[in-house]
């Protein structure tokens, strides 16, 4: 019984999350701030496309007193792919960029390419789009608290689809 109830739960799972890193490094353990790089995450405010792979997740959750992660609509990821993605040499991404570098024809079909997981940052599929999203501190700030997690009233760990209120609230 509880094996069916764990494919039930996985089978659940989404293909994308967006984790954004809500925290400051003073006073950091050693090994969570080694998997906020591994991450990407370097600065306050940075965020991240993440798979859900198993070794994803575990990361993620290593680090969800520091950062905010959650399942990402594809509304969300095409508006921030136009307003905050960016390539090589620090340029805007644009829907000539896709076209020229990758397989897909339009933004919106590479968006849902990424919400799908048929593309991922790797060298063969997409090398020249930078992975990191630098963003704005929140209008109107965070909900509730940077020192809680999300179920207590603050913004840190899994927050779920609030993430993309986050988000808009970020660009």
């Amino acid at each position: 019984m509880v094996k069916n109830k764990a494919k039930f739960e996985e089978a659940h799972l989404p293909q994308l999350y967006f984790a954004v890193r809500i925290r400051g490094a003073p006073g950091m353990n050693r090994k969570i701030l080694d998997t906020l790089k591994m991450l990407r995450m370097h600065k306050v405010n940075h965020g991240v496309l993440v798979w859900a792979e198993p070794s994803f997740r575990g990361m993620l959750n290593k680090c969800k007193d520091f950062i905010a992660f959650g399942e990402i609509d594809e509304k969300t990821l095409l508006r921030l792919l136009r307003a905050r993605g960016k390539i090589e040499g620090n340029k805007p991404l644009t829907e000539e960029h896709i076209k020229n570098m990758t397989n897909y024809k339009t933004m919106k079909d590479f968006a849902q390419g990424l919400l799908k997981g048929e593309v991922q940052y790797r060298e063969k599929d997409v090398y020249k789009i930078k992975p990191v999203f630098r963003l704005h501190p929140p209008r109107k700030g965070h909900r509730g608290t940077i020192k809680k997690h999300y179920a207590e009233g603050g913004v840190l760990g899994n927050v779920g689809v609030y993430i993309n209120e986050i988000i808009h609230k970020m660009m």
